[in-house]
């Protein structure tokens, strides 16, 4: 299954809604995930308290999940889709403004932003965030690449053209490279991002101000070798 925005696939669900009805109690099943992670720890949630705190039977739980962890998957993909969302969001309200929305320096502080809000609000996000707070054994994808990627896309009409490997007379080599070249870029700037702001929080519970400012400066000094 493909997130909202072509991006991303997210955890297979051992059945996935097609009614209205049961995509709501899936719904409920993830927000009662997220609200019990911001009381309690990750080895202390059980299904039968999500069951609980959702108001649904246990079996509901495992229709769709075989265990704890494969619940915490999903709820950190769709943390990943609500964060495409507010990013998407945020730039078309830019678009809209007088003065046209930006350039990509404008675009990766949105992204800095929209992080900052839902760290700041979202349930369960401190935990969370976009992959499960014990590392998968045997698990390819990392939360860092997901994002990265994601971000490559979202911003893609901001970074400029022949930055996704078409246009200009060098060939096909030569734009395979460059495509190369951002991804390997926007992974480094997100790890980069991820661990300042890791360290914000651990500052300050809100996101240390002088930190986070750092941290938008960085990212626009390191991508401007490869944006500008």
């Amino acid at each position: 299954m493909i997130g909202q925005d072509g991006g991303v696939p997210i955890p297979p669900l051992r059945r996935h809604p097609v009614q209205r009805r049961s995509a709501e109690r899936l719904g409920r099943i993830l927000d009662a995930c997220a609200e019990l992670l911001d009381e309690m720890s990750y080895e202390e949630l059980s299904t039968r308290a999500v069951a609980e705190r959702a108001n649904v039977p246990i079996g509901s739980v495992y229709r769709f999940f075989s265990n704890k962890r494969a619940m915490a998957e999903a709820l950190a993909h769709r943390n990943l889709d609500e964060y495409a969302t507010r990013i998407t969001r945020r730039l078309a309200v830019m678009d809209s403004g007088p003065d046209g929305g930006g350039g990509w320096r404008e675009a990766m502080d949105v992204v800095v932003d929209e992080y900052l809000a839902m760290k700041r609000g979202a349930p369960g996000f401190t935990l969370i965030e976009f992959g499960h707070p014990v590392p998968a054994t045997g698990r390819p994808e990392q939360p860092n690449h997901l994002v990265a990627d994601r971000l490559r896309v979202l911003l893609a009409d901001r970074l400029g053209s022949g930055r996704t490997g078409g246009g200009g007379t060098g060939g096909g080599e030569g734009g395979e490279g460059d495509e190369e070249r951002l991804r390997v870029a926007f992974l480094l700037a997100v790890e980069a991002a991820d661990a300042l702001l890791r360290l914000a929080f651990r500052m300050d519970p809100e996101g240390d101000p002088a930190i986070v400012a750092e941290t938008k400066e960085l990212l626009r000094a390191y991508l401007a070798r490869v944006l500008d």
